[in-house]
């Protein structure tokens, strides 16, 4: 149905403030005038929540790691083939902390949930940091596609439980020294003894657990529910990585539901197909900016 090169992008330097300012007004009567609203969440949104895998957070965390290693960014350095598995922790264990055990930068999440927290509300997302229930989102309203940090799975995998992390996560990081944690904490899975893994939708190992496809299907039933109604499906961050996920679904969705609308929000890919251009919004600004601007009483852009 869609194609790339029939797809209209949206240049923030072709926008001034003015035309900002409008679109995030219309946003914020379709939000307001919504039935529902189906949230679509991509890693822009925790970047733009100061989430960011590279830079001075980096260097700040992994300044060992990167001397002896030389790595530019956290991403790619976790799949490094590390010698021993007292090291792969040390590293892992750090990340994890850092990415899902501390509070996001930026009140970009709680800005978001103060949006929609009255509306009939689902939330889609490929992101496995977890801002959203520590901002307030409520969990039964949640469904992360691929994963979370906060949990471990067998890494064969010889059974499909996941198992909570944190106690575990921080003992690694109080205790790890020269880039290596104890041996003692090295996780094993309790069913058959193999390394335990993250679960991370990364290969064909990823496990669904019970409570994904519980999350599976309360999407699915929300969806269901409000088929033709006015429903608005909010993109925030949704990349280019796994399209199917999100962008496209809901672009489909729109198009099959003339009182849907679809708004697309990030910086630098802010863009819709032509064949839902007037059910469409499309912003392309900082995430965060324009959840203060549509959680402001007076709206004005930077």
């Amino acid at each position: 149905m869609y194609s790339k090169t029939a797809t209209t992008k949206s240049i923030s330097s072709y926008w001034d403030n003015t035309q900002v300012r409008r679109s995030i007004e219309k946003v914020k009567k379709k939000i307001e005038n919504a039935d529902a609203v189906v949230i679509g969440a991509g890693a822009g949104l925790s970047t733009s929540a100061g989430f960011t895998y590279s830079g001075k957070r980096f260097e700040d965390n992994f300044a060992d790691f990167i001397e002896k290693y030389g790595f530019k960014d956290m991403y790619s350095a976790g799949f490094y083939p590390y010698n021993t598995l007292e090291e792969h922790w040390a590293y892992w264990s750090r990340y994890i902390f850092i990415n899902r055990y501390q509070n996001a930068p930026k009140s970009v999440y709680n800005d978001l949930y103060s949006l929609v927290r009255d509306k009939d509300y689902f939330v889609l997302t490929t992101n496995v940091d977890h801002c959203f229930q520590k901002a307030g989102f409520d969990k039964h309203r949640l469904f992360y596609t691929q994963g979370d940090y906060g949990l471990w799975q067998c890494g064969e995998p010889c059974h499909d439980t996941t198992y909570d992390n944190e106690t575990i996560i921080k003992k690694m990081v109080a205790e790890q020294e020269n880039m290596r944690i104890p041996s003692g904490l090295i996780p094993h899975c309790p069913v058959c003894g193999a390394p335990m893994s993250m679960n991370l939708r990364a290969d064909s190992t990823f496990v669904e657990d019970s409570g994904w496809h519980t999350a599976a299907e309360r999407y699915q039933d929300f969806i269901r529910r409000h088929k033709g109604l006015d429903i608005l499906y909010l993109e925030l961050g949704v990349g280019g990585n796994t399209p199917g996920i999100i962008k496209y679904p809901f672009w489909q969705m729109t198009y099959n539901n003339p009182n849907a609308a679809y708004v697309c929000v990030n910086l630098s890919e802010a863009y819709i197909p032509p064949e839902i251009r007037i059910q469409s919004i499309c912003i392309d600004h900082d995430i965060g900016d324009v959840l203060k601007q549509l959680t402001a009483n007076t709206l004005s852009v930077r």
